[in-house]
């Protein structure tokens, strides 16, 4: 009995409901207008108020120096040779990211944190701190009461801390003086999207969804991580038209698969595209130990020598074997980090033993060392 094409489709249907299914993310998950981005700012400040945990003047000069200029701007000329204790006050750097498309009047949060010796900021008070681009020009005034994190206590010589001490934030902590130019598609109408994850296969993807929803070719692919966009020349329906671009919905390509291994504290990261061919692996425990013993050597009564302490030391290093154990491959991130958890190995013995992998063909991820 011959097939009929119904039931040829019918089986297509099933096929792919029966799979995983991808999930499609809008454009402005997975793409950025090129112009439309954040700009980072950086201050120079002093944080006041301080109970005595400031920086001490000896060893942090720029501290006074700051100070007397500050001074000197309002009206407060201070003697050549005075001696300032300023335990109370502390020299801080002030940054901060300038949002895209931020207007003067706007408020954003600002991070503070100390340059010189002070052992804590709680309780301090920023002073009106300009905030500079990578331009030079002064785009925000921060100013405002800090927040820390951290907690500690100290008496008679103990101290405990909790968290960092030196550092701060002050949430809207900072008055956007300076709205950064932005000339969006203003000579020509021509926009460009940039993809956050480079990808050919996207890029199509992103063209075609464009230009499906507005029935004409106004997108085309540079490469595989720009597109550009013939948009119209007015403000207003510029902005109508990157909204309609924004929320377009694209099925973008599945992420490479990729391990990531943190060599300083040995964290190590696998996305969802990790795949694990069969293999055997053994793995081995080396430990070193050094045992010290300390002996006094007495001389005679009326020798006329001295009492010495010498060391003895004592290395000795033993080697724990281990059998093969088969890691069975698999697909699914969950399978290969049950696989990888029944080895037993530490963190940073997993960070040779995936690199082992990766080495033998078995492990299909790309690894990257941080």
């Amino acid at each position: 009995m011959a097939e009929s094409p119904f039931f040829r489709v019918l089986l297509a249907v099933c096929a792919l409901l029966s799979g995983p299914l991808a999930q499609a993310e809008q454009i402005r998950d997975i793409a950025d207008f090129a112009g439309i981005r954040s700009n980072d700012l950086v201050g120079y400040g002093l944080v006041v108020g301080l109970d005595g945990t400031g920086d001490q003047t000896t060893q942090s000069p720029f501290t006074e120096q700051g100070l007397t200029n500050m001074l000197s701007q309002l009206g407060v000329t201070l003697p050549a040779n005075a001696n300032m204790q300023m335990r109370n006050i502390a020299a801080v750097i002030v940054t901060a990211d300038l949002p895209p498309l931020t207007r003067p009047g706007q408020h954003i949060d600002i991070v503070v944190s100390s340059i010189g010796n002070a052992r804590s900021l709680r309780g301090g008070t920023l002073l009106m701190t300009p905030l500079k681009g990578a331009d030079g020009d002064v785009y925000a005034m921060a100013q405002g009461n800090l927040l820390v994190g951290g907690a500690g206590a100290a008496a008679n010589g103990s101290s405990v801390q909790i968290n960092q001490l030196a550092g701060g934030r002050i949430p809207r902590g900072a008055v956007v003086e300076h709205t950064v130019p932005l000339a969006l598609g203003a000579e020509h109408g021509l926009l460009e999207l940039q993809l956050r994850e480079p990808d050919p296969a996207t890029a199509q993807r992103v063209v075609f969804a464009i230009n499906s929803e507005m029935r004409n070719t106004v997108a085309s692919a540079v490469d595989g991580g720009l597109v550009q966009i013939q948009g119209p020349l007015s403000a207003n329906e510029r902005v109508n038209f990157m909204a309609r671009i924004d929320s377009l919905e694209v099925l973008p390509m599945q992420a490479r698969p990729k391990v990531i291994l943190d060599s300083r504290t040995g964290s190590v990261v696998l996305n969802g595209s990790v795949k694990l061919f069969r293999a055997a692996v053994a793995h081995g425990d080396l430990s070193v130990t050094i045992d010290t013993t300390n002996t006094v050597s007495q001389p005679g009564a009326l020798s006329g020598g001295q009492t010495a302490v010498t060391s003895n030391s004592s290395i000795t290093i033993e080697t724990q074997a281990r059998a093969l154990h088969v890691v069975e491959g698999s697909a699914n991130l969950m399978d290969v980090v049950k696989g990888l958890n029944a080895l037993g190995a530490t963190p940073q013995d997993l960070m040779v033993i995936l690199q082992a992998l990766k080495a033998a063909g078995s492990l299909r991820a790309e690894l990257e060392i941080i």
